[in-house]
Formats: structure tokens, sequence, C-alpha cells
């Protein structure tokens, strides 16, 4: 099969109706349709029965910083106001303070059980601090969990808002991984 435009939308409308599909028939076990998504394109790969060849770094950066600004909007586009304003600072703290802290203890504690580097456990704990809100979304509103008080609104929000500290402590912790003479007060301009 040529690559042309017509077989590349045609083959990309397909993998994009299987996801739909399988994202729509997970909804109803409560599993995260980014599980779907990601199986329904390593079975397209190269490696898969799709035996999709796909060698384009600069075409996956872009289809990823457009999926990226997607994921990163439709948290707070989810979100019902009324029922966050009660608990927005609770949440807010959360998503900033929670995260930094998470980040911190996981990548002391991978420093000091791995030949890691102080900055390169630093980096992990960025890259594992936040939840993802398309997994707890999903969760949260499959299975229609009854959560006491104000404990569903709280981890919506969070989930949904965590997302700018986890990349700005990625963006440092890279940065401070790459030239390690700088110090972590380089950090405090960039945060602001």
């Amino acid at each position: 099969m040529s690559l042309t435009i017509e077989n590349i939308l045609l083959i990309g409308s397909i993998l994009l109706l299987i996801s739909i599909v399988a994202g729509k028939t997970s909804y109803r076990f409560g599993v995260p349709t980014l599980i779907f998504f990601l199986l329904v394109g390593m079975l397209a790969g190269s490696e898969g029965f799709g035996g999709i060849h796909f060698n384009d770094p600069q075409i996956a950066q872009f289809v990823g910083i457009v999926a990226l600004n997607f994921i990163l909007f439709s948290g707070g586009l989810e979100t019902d106001w009324k029922t966050i304003k009660p608990i927005v600072w609770q949440g807010v703290t959360l998503s900033t303070v929670g995260v930094f802290l998470t980040a911190i203890l996981v990548g002391l504690f991978v420093w000091q059980v791995s030949d890691f580097t102080i900055y390169e456990g630093l980096l992990l704990g960025a890259i594992v601090s936040s939840t993802d809100a398309a997994a707890v979304f999903s969760i949260l509103r499959s299975k229609n969990l009854a959560l006491k008080h104000n404990l569903r609104p709280t981890l919506e929000l969070e989930s949904g808002s965590n997302d700018p500290m986890a990349y700005f402590l990625t963006i440092a912790f890279t940065g401070l991984v790459i030239n390690q003479e700088a110090g972590l007060v380089s950090l405090i301009p960039l945060f602001f």
C-alpha cells in the first residue's frame, strides 16, 4: 500500500473508530480509555498486526503536543465549578504542595536505594508525582462511588489541576540533570 494522504486518512479513521468503540465499552468496566488507545496503537504498529512503520520524530512530537493540550484542558472542562467551589483551596493545595512533596519524597527514596544521582531521583519523582485525571474521572464516574463529604470533588479537582506542577518539576529537574552546576535556587524564577 502506498502512503498517500487518502491512505493516511483511511488508516487514521479506522484506528480512531476502533479506539472510540473500545473506549465506550471500557467505560462500562471502569478501565481508563487511555489503556485501550495504547493497546490499539501497539497492535497497529510495526510490531503488531497492523505492521504500520512510523519513524518521524517531528510529527510524533507535534501530535504529542496537540494531544497533551487536549489532555490538559479536558480535566478543567469536565469539572463543574459549583461542585468544586467549596473545596477549591484543598484541591489547589493538594495539586501543588502535594505533588511537590510526592516528587521530593519519591526522588529522595530513589536516590537512597539506587545508583541514581539526587537530580535523577528527583526527576523520576516529578515524572510519577501527579495522578492521571482521565483515570480518576473514569473510575469515579463509571462506578458511581459514594464517597463521604467533599472527597469526590476534591479528588476530581486535584487530579484535573495537578499537571502544571508536575510539568514544572519535570522541566526543572531535567534542566538540573543536564546542567548540575545550576542549583535549586535557579528554579525559583522558573516557577514564577
